[in-house]
């Protein structure tokens, strides 16, 4: 099971920067993504550590070995394209059994591996029949055996699900995990899929302008996100700017637009950032805050509440239903928009465009940001 080390790997195109300073360690055994808006630097990175193309910069190693200048049939790795790229000659057998088979392997050898990953990748039934007769799930399932058919312990995949339709990428997702893990892989995932990354991954990188801006687990990055941009790009967040009130016992008191919001979650502000009148950025993912009818009744709830925090009145001024969520948009009174989801079995008849609400922010889901010297539309920027 190798291990992945990155040392201020940079990629250049003449005056294009495609990726710089990328400092990055996976261990043995990983599952790691690597997500970010599109053109950040993603497919440019595994495409270096793979050795398609050759850092201007930095230096790559795999296994502890240096591999700048090694050529890509000698890094032992297993590389899945966004592309389904099988031969179109061959049956899914040949196709899977083509590393080994120009490898010179024998023949008891070549078969064993092969029919292994065959009954893993639930193709032995589609073995003697060609591309063009597999459905695309069967088809990336095909390109997935034949890249580990060589006996790659590291693979690499680069949007390896995004040609496919919904279903058949949350099944071959679970798939991918399960056969990772059961084989002692390594994996470095490639993906603009924000909730694929969460569902498979052991940590996640978030790529931004060529950069990593944070790395961490499903769980930290969407509960205790320490970058701007990584609150809104992994999820949904409602950012909301306002001044320093006091603190006190531990909890930071912010007005915003003339109301207050409360957090203990200041961890990522300085001393200077809390002093009285400085200027934060309050954020609380929807699905925390706490909605419910002015009158009492049809309440639902979007986080558990912890029996105190602000609240404002506000008015209902859009509903989405999402399937096993409902999305409202809520003007508060102070002026902010206000984004809440809502389970949908708990919403109940009185949440409709117009109505009036009133909104709760428990303050352990509230994070607290220091103001970004560019301006918060720039700092969770995508572009």
């Amino acid at each position: 099971m190798p291990s992945v080390r990155l040392v201020n790997v940079t990629k250049r195109y003449g005056e294009i920067t495609a990726v710089e300073g990328i400092n990055l360690e996976v261990e043995d055994g990983e599952y790691l993504c690597i997500i970010g808006p599109s053109g950040c630097g993603k497919t440019t990175l595994i495409k270096c550590i793979s050795g398609i193309i050759e850092p201007t910069e930095g230096e790559i190693y795999i296994d502890g070995e240096l591999m700048n200048g090694v050529p890509i049939q000698e890094r032992g790795v297993g590389y899945v394209f966004q592309e389904i790229a099988l031969f179109p000659h061959m049956d899914v057998y040949d196709n899977v059994s083509y590393g080994p088979r120009v490898k010179g392997w024998d023949a008891s050898r070549m078969r064993r591996l092969v029919d292994e990953m065959l009954n893993m990748m639930a193709l032995r039934d589609r073995m003697h029949d060609y591309p063009m007769e597999l459905s695309g799930g069967a088809r990336q399932k095909a390109a997935v055996a034949r890249a580990l058919s060589s006996g790659s312990l590291l693979l690499l995949l680069d949007e390896p699900l995004g040609a496919l339709d919904v279903k058949v990428r949350i099944a071959l997702r679970r798939e991918l995990r399960r056969m990772v893990k059961e084989l002692g892989l390594t994996a470095i995932h490639v993906t603009h899929d924000q909730e694929e990354a969460m569902a498979i991954s052991d940590r996640i990188a978030v790529m931004r302008a060529g950069r990593i801006v944070e790395v961490g687990t499903p769980q930290d990055l969407y509960l205790n996100p320490r970058r701007l941009f990584t609150a809104n790009f992994v999820g949904e967040a409602n950012f909301m700017v306002g001044e320093v009130a006091g603190s006190s016992g531990g909890e930071v008191e912010v007005r915003v637009n003339g109301e207050p919001i409360y957090s203990v979650r200041s961890s990522l502000l300085s001393s200077g950032d809390v002093l009285d009148g400085g200027r934060v950025v309050a954020a609380i993912r929807p699905e925390f805050v706490v909605m419910e009818g002015t009158d009492g009744m049809n309440s639902g709830f979007g986080g558990l509440t912890d029996g105190c925090g602000a609240s404002w009145g506000g008015r209902v001024r859009s509903e989405a239903f999402l399937g096993s969520m409902v999305r409202y948009e809520v003007e508060a009174d102070n002026g902010v928009l206000v984004a809440v989801k809502l389970p949908s079995l708990s919403v109940g008849s009185g949440f409709r465009v117009g109505s009036r609400v009133t909104l709760t922010f428990p303050p352990r889901h509230v994070l607290l940001y220091p103001y970004p010297p560019e301006g918060l539309e720039r700092a969770i920027s995508i572009e």
